[in-house]
């Protein structure tokens, strides 16, 4: 029996092949999508779930209180890693730092002192760490163990770290790496490759104690006031340990480190960050390549869920505009002794075929478009389609796609009565009405119109982004990266006199970071000789030039002179106002206490973006201190950017053989902030478009359903003189209707979700008025033009032929 119902649903499928290409095309375009869309919530779900004590990691960080309200912070001093250590006995503490932008060089005991050793730049790969990071974190090891990081000049590396400096992993072992051209470690052990879908990227990991060599460089210090975001602690919770009694303990743990009873106490290390969370806190960074928010993950399911809706609310409509011309098959059927519940089966039969034949095509597009989901998704990961998820959700859409598409009209349709249809008495009453499927079209439009405005708000947000006043120049600017040590030091002044005798470049600087950036050292601080103030202080060092080579501006007193120390100090705006004080003359000549010693400012610089326009401007302090200048700012001035360059290389090269050249551009740098924000921009246009052709097919199939329920009046209205714009009229005006409906619909759901993705954005536009009139005359041109060929074709037709069935 069931072999007889595939067998005359594929007759009546072949018949209606037109019928039949549109509800399959508009199904497996959906679902392709929403397949596609559950493959990257899938894989953004699974960051470091492959740990095996995934729910007992936690991060430690600080809750900040202030006049502002609480913040929080993910970095931690030095000496409280050693401390906490001390204190928590009972549970396992870890730390990592990540060196960013770190340069390797990999070679033999042979070759120790040759330049032209292997040298490569690993941006958020090296760590510096200690064996407790390994009883908190589960590796592999090929070779070695974590003991081998308790002592000095050690390290371990990845085996495709290993591959990639050596050529071969097991000759890795007794080989020697060189970072940042300062401290000589040895690799002692190998870890398995690390799953690319986690947060903590390690291809080497180098000893902390090597690092405590190196204070200068890495800015290890024994005071609890300097904080870098670099440096994170971490805590394996035993079983029966509750997050509430680590948190009681943290926040003793604090009070008696941070003299609690005194007024300028503001930081408390008593947030346990699940591991969970690391992934999806958008109030606080990672050492991943990104975050991805709850929210953004919410939103792409809700995309993929309503698109799967359309393509269902598409096959009822074109399937219930298809029932009238089935009325008489299905009567005969009746007559001869069929049942509603046959009909039924049979009329499901053909819906499971289209959703199946769908669901095949869908997996096919997804097939061809996979390589190329790194374009609209931060995916690096090479993704399959053959795994166990990815089958039980193609099954699940199968069986719900046919009950949702496939019920309402195999119940409308197995329900004519004979008599009515084989005398041709359907009409669109006796096919559910033409209420339901305008219902349909409203709710189609509405979801449409959502993701117009949601893309029109993404892009003129991200559009303000690239286009803001940063409070500085960020074009033309070239930004090398180095080292900081001695050796560095003293070729700086002649490799920018060489760079200033390049026609084109118009000022040089070096400094220890560039004014915007997502790296954030910060510390306690007093001013006026007072006690601590009860906010941080954000620090950045350059050069006399930093001002002129970024653009800085100026707004009272001057910059600091010359020096290769900390002598003297510029402010910004924001930290002005956040001591009280009105106007920014008033601060000069006052001291300011940072580093433990009192520093007098002698400038006010008008605030400038110190990170993403995600977060306010930070209080800041800029100062000279040439030992930690690692970075490289050059101001070009010149329409031969390719020309200059390769002049600039030459003489890095000739300063720097042992680092490798890596330039990028400071507008480049700042473009990457906002990868996730550019990511969601472009899957709002790709489904929005999605949604529009969906909806198209789905409007086409009502207007044809009412073409065929009218095609008697057309042919009266045109005898009686009718001309086509009249009759293109009669079907535009109903449709046009609906989308206002659909569109007063839309308007407060879409302001709802962007509003809360713009609440992302410290620096953001408003949502006016005009951007939901677009997308409203968007959809009403859209509608004219997909209404206008049915109608078209409707009102040339022969009347004569129209009327002549009466």
């Amino acid at each position: 029996m069931f072999k007889n119902y595939l067998a005359i649903a594929y007759r009546n499928i072949k018949r209606n092949k037109a019928h039949a290409a549109i509800n399959i095309s508009g199904l497996a375009v959906g679902i392709a999508a929403s397949l596609l869309l559950f493959v990257v919530v899938k894989y953004e779900l699974s960051y470091d779930t492959f740990q095996p004590n995934y729910n007992r990691i936690y991060h430690v960080a600080a809750k900040i209180k202030s006049a502002e309200g609480d913040s929080y912070m993910e970095g931690m001093p030095y000496p409280a890693y050693d401390a906490l250590r001390a204190q928590f006995k009972d549970v396992i503490v870890g730390q990592l730092y990540l060196n960013y932008n770190c340069q390797v060089a990999a070679f033999n005991a042979n070759n120790i002192n040759d330049v032209s050793n292997k040298k490569f730049i690993e941006e958020n790969t090296m760590y510096f760490s200690d064996p407790n990071f390994f009883s908190i974190f589960q590796y592999k090891w090929l070779v070695g163990n974590a003991e081998v990081l308790k002592n000095p000049n050690t390290a371990v590396i990845t085996k495709k770290i290993a591959e990639k400096y050596f050529g071969n992993w097991q000759s890795a072992i007794g080989e020697f790496l060189k970072i940042d051209n300062t401290a000589t470690v040895k690799v002692e052990g190998i870890l398995d490759d690390i799953p690319l879908n986690t947060d903590f990227p390690i291809g080497v990991i180098a000893s902390y104690e090597t690092m405590k060599e190196y204070p200068d460089i890495y800015g290890y210090t024994t005071r609890w006031g300097s904080v870098t975001s670099s440096f994170q602690a971490f805590m394996l919770l035993p079983k029966n340990v509750s997050v509430a009694t680590i948190n009681k303990r943290l926040i003793a743990f604090s009070n008696e480190h941070y003299n609690a009873d005194k007024k300028d106490i503001f930081r408390r290390y008593d947030y346990l960050r699940p591991l969970s969370d690391i992934h999806f806190n958008t109030s606080m960074g990672n050492f991943g390549d990104h975050i991805t928010s709850k929210t953004t993950l919410w939103t792409l399911s809700l995309i993929g869920i309503f698109i799967i809706i359309m393509a269902c609310i598409n096959f009822i409509n074109l399937s219930t505009a298809q029932a009238v011309g089935r009325s008489k098959e299905v009567g005969i059927k009746k007559v001869l002794g069929s049942t509603r519940k046959q009909l039924f089966r049979q009329l499901m039969g053909e819906t499971f075929i289209i959703v199946v034949t769908a669901v095949v095509l869908a997996g096919v597009i997804a097939a061809l478009c996979l390589p190329y989901i790194k374009n609209i998704a931060l995916i690096q990961e090479k993704l399959s389609l053959l795994n166990v998820p990815v089958i039980v959700f193609l099954l699940i859409v199968t069986i719900v796609v046919t009950i949702l598409a496939g019920a309402y009209p195999s119940v409308i349709l197995s329900g004519f009565k004979p008599a009515l249809a084989l005398k041709n008495k359907i009409t669109s009453a006796n096919v559910g009405g033409i209420s339901l499927r305008r219902g349909l079209v409203i709710t189609q439009f509405a979801i449409s119109q959502i993701l117009i405005t949601g893309t029109i708000i993404a892009i003129s947000q991200m559009n303000f982004v690239h286009n803001a006043d940063l409070g500085f120049n960020k074009q033309a600017v070239l930004v090398l990266n180095s080292n900081v040590d001695s050796s560095v030091n003293m070729r700086q002044p002649a490799f920018k006199q060489q760079l200033l005798a390049i026609n084109g470049v118009q000022s040089v600087s070096f400094s220890s970071d560039v004014p915007s950036s997502e790296s954030n050292s910060s510390g306690n601080f007093a001013y006026d000789h007072k006690p601590d103030e009860n906010f941080e202080v954000y620090r950045k060092l350059g050069d006399e030039d930093y001002f002129k080579t970024y653009g800085l501006k100026i707004i009272a007193g001057k910059t600091y002179s010359k020096s290769d120390t900390l002598k003297e100090v510029v402010v910004n705006e924001t930290l002005v106002k956040k001591l009280g004080v009105k106007n920014p003359q008033d601060v000069i000549g006052h001291d300011i206490r940072i580093g433990g010693a009192w520093r007098p400012i002698v400038g006010v610089v008008k605030d400038f973006k110190t990170n993403s326009l995600r977060e306010a401007v930070k209080p800041l302090v800029i100062g000279e201190r040439n030992v930690r200048y690692n970075y490289t700012g050059i101001k070009l001035n010149t329409p031969q950017l390719t020309v200059v360059t390769k002049k600039i290389e030459t003489v890095w090269n000739k300063f720097f053989p042992e680092y490798v050249y890596a330039p990028t551009f400071m507008d480049d740098r700042i473009n990457d902030f906002y990868k996730q924000e550019n990511q969601l921009s472009l899957l709002y246009k790709i489904f929005a478009g999605i949604a529009i052709f969906i909806s198209c097919l789905g409007l086409y199939g009502l207007v044809s359903f009412m073409a065929l329920q009218r095609t008697k009046e057309v042919g009266i209205r045109k005898v009686l003189g009718a001309s086509v714009t009249n009759i293109i009229y009669l079907f535009s005006k109903e449709f046009t209707i609906l989308i206002i409906v659909a569109f007063a619909i839309a308007v407060p759901v879409a302001y709802y979700m962007m509003n809360s993705w713009l609440n992302n954005f410290v620096y953001r536009i408003n949502i006016t008025v005009w951007v939901f009139i677009l997308a409203v005359i968007a959809s009403v041109i859209i509608a004219w033009l997909t209404v206008g060929y049915r109608a078209i074709k409707a009102a040339i037709a022969n009347p004569v032929k129209s009327l002549r069935t009466e």
